[in-house]
């Protein structure tokens, strides 16, 4: 009976998504409505089996770890869900549903199982991919750790952090510009000798 009215409630609030997206668009630039956000949480759970909430933390915390893991969530995480976890960045607002905030209570009460469990088999429906693959488990245990400290993270920690970040190909390119700059290297003049030397050869 129980399964049955389940069913007939995520019918029901799917028939209510569909006319709501056939009046208004369906956009990633919206904001989750609240039963959006219900049936999102509630897929997470259901998503996890029972066994992963009882799983415990293999690695042995150190201050070694705690920065090794916050190295790579910089790297490979920061993109959207920002160095701090708010997900306050280009690709998190652009996502839909829009990345949790990771330092609130909604995340930081799962246990440290459920938090390894999704960092290793992601969110259906969502943008979070699945990292797990061959010798990931222990990366993606470290990660745990960045998460648990990200509610207390410092403002030092943070700046760290946006160093670590990857870089586009302009600012790669910007950071090279500015290291043959401070070298010495005057772009500017080797581009007029090289239109003059042009204008010579026709």
């Amino acid at each position: 009976m129980t399964s049955v009215l389940m069913f007939c409630g995520l019918l029901g609030a799917g028939a209510w998504i569909y006319m709501k997206t056939a009046m208004h668009g369906f956009s990633a630039r919206s904001e989750p409505s609240r039963t959006e956000t219900m049936m999102a949480n509630y897929a997470r759970d259901t998503a996890m089996p029972s066994s992963a909430k009882k799983l415990s933390n293999p690695v042995r915390f150190s201050a070694e770890v705690e920065h090794e893991a916050m190295v790579h969530f910089a790297d490979h995480c920061a993109a959207c869900h920002a160095n701090n976890g708010s997900g306050e960045t280009m690709f998190g607002k652009g996502m839909y549903p829009k990345p949790p905030d990771l330092r609130l209570t909604r995340t930081q009460h799962l246990t440290d199982g459920e938090i390894f469990y999704v960092i290793e088999n992601g969110i259906r429906m969502s943008g979070m991919p699945a990292f797990g693959g061959e010798g990931t488990a222990e990366d993606s245990w470290k990660l745990v750790y960045t998460v648990r400290h990200l509610p207390r993270l410092t403002p030092v920690e943070e700046t760290e952090m946006e160093s670590l970040n990857p870089k586009s190909p302009e600012e790669l390119q910007e950071e090279k510009n500015e290291d043959e700059f401070l070298n010495g290297a005057d772009s500017s003049s080797k581009t007029t000798t090289t239109h003059h030397t042009k204008g010579h050869q026709h």
